[in-house]
């Protein structure tokens, strides 16, 4: 890669960012660079996959009932172990843990974050070679110094204090927000640096691209089905039909319809009524993004962001893309409610 003109790095601009607001400290950049420090490890090791058999399951199922993939295991190992030692975080909530896990170092147990993941979003694509992902809520503690409790992390996403993701595709971008704005650095391999490509980071003004995957159409609810077909049909007014692109990886489908304007869909259904999505590590961080691009979140009904979880692995049907498409969206499941 040949940088023509002067390049910004994650941690320069977050650096920078934080020289505007005097109360800011350095703890949170010390963070930030921990989550980047992970994901270039868990990117190596994706990108060797299929070279030192880290491809396939583990002899387990995670809480959810869900076969673990190699990689599944060993990304939750390098963000629990790469936060730890950094000291600024002094609890997690896993996709791949039951339990929050709180660290109990005489550093650790001062930092001022909680952290919800998901360390390997779309794991299911892996042995496919299609794009995967992972995704991070950053909330300050509520709790006195010591160790942490749940109630750190048990809470609602307007109270965020940053979140983002990695995506790990074709190349591999890391996007936040802090609540100014959303930001994507790509990676330089070369270098090992992640570097700003994709300052302030909006939806399009409109969009074209529905994302769910309608192989479930007969136990989706009435709304859902009566927005698929308004998505299908043909009116030039509004640019229908609409594309249907849907990748199975909700970082992967989300990148793609922020960078092209659409809609992200993953309803309940009559065999899982509450969805599949869980609400603290997935939805809400992904909800944080979106509305910072000028986009909407939502469960059909209310607001996510104003959703309090009531237990870690909280699931939530989930909708979110371009602000007008979700608003659609929301008017049927109202009307058919």
């Amino acid at each position: 890669m040949i940088y023509r003109n002067k390049i910004t790095t994650l941690t320069e601009f977050v650096i920078q960012r934080q020289a505007e607001y005097p109360q800011a400290k350095g703890a949170f950049t010390r963070l930030l660079n921990d989550i980047a420090t992970a994901a270039k490890i868990v990117n190596r090791e994706i990108n060797a996959a299929g070279l030192v058999d880290i491809l396939g399951t583990v002899e387990k199922r995670n809480i959810h009932g869900e076969t673990q993939k190699k990689l599944d295991v060993y990304a939750n190992e390098i963000f629990i172990n790469t936060l730890k030692g950094g000291g600024e975080c002094c609890a997690i909530a896993s996709e791949e843990n039951e339990k929050v896990i709180s660290f109990s170092n005489e550093f650790s147990e001062m930092g001022r974050y909680v952290v919800a993941m998901d360390p390997l979003d779309g794991s299911s694509n892996i042995e496919a070679n299609v794009s995967i992902g992972t995704i991070f809520s950053i909330y300050k503690r509520v709790s006195e110094a010591g160790s942490a409790i749940q109630t750190d992390l048990l809470q609602p996403g307007i109270r965020l204090a940053a979140a983002g993701y990695v995506i790990y595709g074709s190349s591999t971008m890391l996007v936040y927000s802090t609540g100014e704005g959303v930001n994507g650095f790509t990676l330089d391999p070369s270098v090992g640096i992640f570097c700003l490509s994709h300052p302030n980071m909006r939806f399009p003004e409109t969009g074209r691209i529905y994302s769910i995957n309608e192989g479930n159409y007969s136990y989706f609810p009435e709304g859902v089905k009566k927005y698929i077909k308004y998505c299908q049909e043909n009116d030039a007014s509004t640019n229908r039909p609409y594309t249907s692109r849907y990748i199975g990886s909700l970082v992967a489908d989300f990148h793609r319809n922020l960078i092209n304007g659409g809609i992200f869909l993953y309803p309940g259904t009559t065999k899982q009524p509450n969805g599949k999505l869980r609400l603290l590590y997935e939805c809400s961080p992904i909800a944080y993004l979106a509305e910072q691009a000028g986009g909407k979140a939502s469960n059909g009904f209310d607001r996510i962001l104003e959703i309090e979880p009531n237990t870690l692995h909280q699931r939530s049907p989930f909708f979110v893309g371009l602000r007008s498409m979700v608003e659609t969206l929301e008017s049927f499941m109202r009307q058919n409610h």
